[in-house]
């Protein structure tokens, strides 16, 4: 799906709009008896009058199924007052019709009272359903022309049961288009904070040791041209690394790995001439553990890099937290002005419901960051 489209209603295919047309025509099959008796008349202008309205009605209800239909997709709520003005329309032209239909105008209720099941709320839906039920009935005590038609009444309560079941279905249909519809707004939210999450912390770190080094190569360039063109040749090999896993994190294949960034660490703050402490040996991780170690150091590196003034940073990785410290001035006063990388680092380690701390350091001036996971089995 286009991440532009996502979360918006789709279009319905031309198959999909052909077949509401016929599920909605198919019942007009029940509209041949008045149609039967009405071309039976004597009368031509019986006949024009019965077809006619019979025609009309046909028509009106295949319109109004089909609008109820489309706001239904589209999971709009159905206008009150345009719902009672479509009934009361389908009920008129079946009472205009009686001059050609004669009793057989029962038939159209069957309609009136499917429609009402789809166009109002429950408690009204059934007063419909009720009244168009009980008509054949008290029409037939009332109008001695007209026979007791209780196959009408079974057929009223047939078809509001039937429609009743379209209707829930087609609801059901349409809150599962929205949900799909809200899962895709949230998938294409979560890998839009995912990438900017991926690229800040690769480009932070690597454009921070870049511009160290870049200065430093500047500062040697007069007193030490050897060292300063080594220093260089770094920030050409970091650039070309950085371009690469840009690339990488765009194709979705990066990984992090905790012995290559506790590699770049030494290497990024012997060029800010910060002293580094750091392992000697790693413990056997888990690839997920050793790959959330890794943007621990990444990002704890790269704030010492930044902003500590330290003139010393330690490392100490275990089997369930990594810690990196320094010497330097301590945290923000204010803890809410956390960056990216924090926000970001927070987010993976709750992933593996681990815990992100940061603050000064315990035992003397400094910034503390330590990730711990729960103890337990590994």
């Amino acid at each position: 799906m286009d991440v532009a489209t996502a979360g918006q209603p789709q279009p319905v295919s031309r198959r999909w709009r052909v077949t509401g047309w016929l599920l909605a025509a198919v019942w007009l099959f029940f509209l041949n008896i008045p149609v039967a008796t009405a071309l039976h008349q004597p009368e031509p202008w019986r006949r024009a009058v019965g077809v006619g309205t019979v025609a009309a009605f046909g028509v009106t209800y295949v319109v109004v199924f089909q609008w109820v239909r489309a706001l239904r997709q589209a999971g709009r709520p159905i206008p009150g007052g345009r719902a009672v003005g479509a009934l009361l329309l389908l009920l008129a032209l079946g009472l205009a019709g009686i001059p050609g239909t004669g009793g057989d105008w029962l038939t159209t209720l069957v309609f009136v009272a499917a429609a009402a099941v789809l166009l109002l709320p429950g408690g009204w839906a059934l007063a419909v359903v009720v009244l168009a039920a009980i008509t054949p009935l008290v029409g037939a005590l009332l109008v001695p022309a007209w026979e007791a038609e209780s196959t009408v009444t079974f057929a009223v309560l047939l078809a509001s049961f039937a429609m009743f079941g379209f209707a829930r279905l087609a609801q059901r249909n349409s809150e599962l288009q929205a949900a799909q519809r809200e899962i895709h707004r949230l998938a294409v939210a979560e890998e839009r904070a995912r990438a900017a999450r991926d690229l800040h912390d690769i480009l932070g770190h690597s454009l921070t040791v870049v511009a160290i080094k870049a200065e430093l190569a500047g500062r040697l360039m007069e007193v030490d041209p050897t060292r300063a063109a080594t220093e260089i040749a770094e920030v050409e090999r970091l650039a070309r690394t950085a371009l690469a896993d840009v690339r990488q994190t765009v194709g979705a294949y990066r990984g992090v790995r905790l012995a290559e960034e506790l590699a770049g660490a030494r290497s990024a703050l012997a060029a800010a001439g910060i002293t580094a402490l750091l392992p000697d040996d790693l413990p056997e991780l888990p690839a997920e553990r050793d790959q959330l170690f890794g943007w621990a150091v990444r990002e704890g590196v790269t704030n010492v890099v930044r902003h500590s003034g330290a003139r010393r940073c330690t490392i100490r990785v275990g089997a369930d937290a990594v810690e990196i410290s320094d010497d330097g001035r301590g945290p923000a006063p204010d803890p809410s002005a956390a960056g990216h990388g924090l926000v970001g680092l927070r987010e993976r380690a709750e992933r593996l419901e681990a815990t992100v701390t940061v603050g000064r350091r315990p035992d003397g001036p400094g910034f503390l960051l330590r990730v711990g996971l729960p103890a337990g089995p590994r």
